[in-house]
């Protein structure tokens, strides 16, 4: 379980003040996949950042009972100069797991070639999260944090990557950022939506989508725009 306590989080760009989470109270149940929804730049990220521990909010409490995996999907932790083999090898030490069985899952997964055993400078973004989504879905945690880890890659790897996923949530929690419909109602039970700092939980993942849907289709009105109500289409 994850339980959020009056979280604050802001931070300044360019003497702007943008606040991520404003007072955020709410509970991540135990067995269920939430899916976090918001438009870009509403602070989804940082939020799954301040659960994993890499941010710190600026007031209130997180707590957590079980473990929690990085941004699955984030590649920033891995180390430049080392190859993804090296950083997986490190990994598995870390968290006490079995190197070799690690490093085996990974490599298979993850389907780099040559460049697992090249360093991670080398590597493009999707192959970062490629490589991320693989350590982690190679560890057994009791709760996953998915930042559009699915989106990458071709239509095998999306395909690979959602059975892993599916196979994980018989036994494991997770948190799931994402921008594709389709896959939020596949991968979901419950939702939150995140909007203007303040965070509005749903047990029925279908209520979260039409809270977000309402969101962006009230700002295409302010701004002229076309909403687009296709499932295979990001918001």
């Amino acid at each position: 379980m994850i339980r959020l306590e009056n979280i604050w989080k802001s931070y300044y760009e360019s003497g702007h003040r943008t606040v991520c989470a404003m007072d955020v109270s709410a509970v991540f149940p135990d067995g269920v996949s939430v899916a976090l929804l918001g438009r870009n730049g509403s602070g989804k990220s940082t939020l799954l950042r301040m659960i994993a521990g890499t941010q710190q909010p600026d007031h209130g409490n997180i707590t957590i009972t079980g473990t929690v995996s990085w941004p699955v999907g984030f590649g920033g932790s891995f180390h430049n100069e080392l190859s993804g083999a090296q950083n997986t090898r490190f990994i598995a030490r870390a968290y006490g797991v079995d190197t070799d069985e690690l490093m085996a899952f990974v490599e298979e997964f993850a389907d780099l070639g040559p460049q697992f055993h090249h360093p991670i400078r080398t590597y493009s973004s999707g192959m970062r999260s490629r490589l991320a989504f693989g350590v982690s879905m190679g560890i057994k945690f009791d709760t996953y944090l998915v930042d559009e880890v699915t989106s990458v890659g071709d239509t095998d790897f999306k395909m690979k990557s959602k059975k892993v996923f599916a196979d994980r949530m018989k036994t494991s929690s997770a948190i799931v950022v994402s921008h594709s419909k389709s896959m939020v109602r596949n991968m979901c039970d419950a939702g939150g939506v995140l909007e203007n700092g303040q965070f509005t939980y749903y047990d029925d993942v279908m209520d979260a989508i039409a809270h977000h849907e309402w969101n962006m289709e009230n700002k295409a009105r302010r701004h002229g725009q076309v909403v687009w109500d296709d499932d295979e289409d990001d918001w």
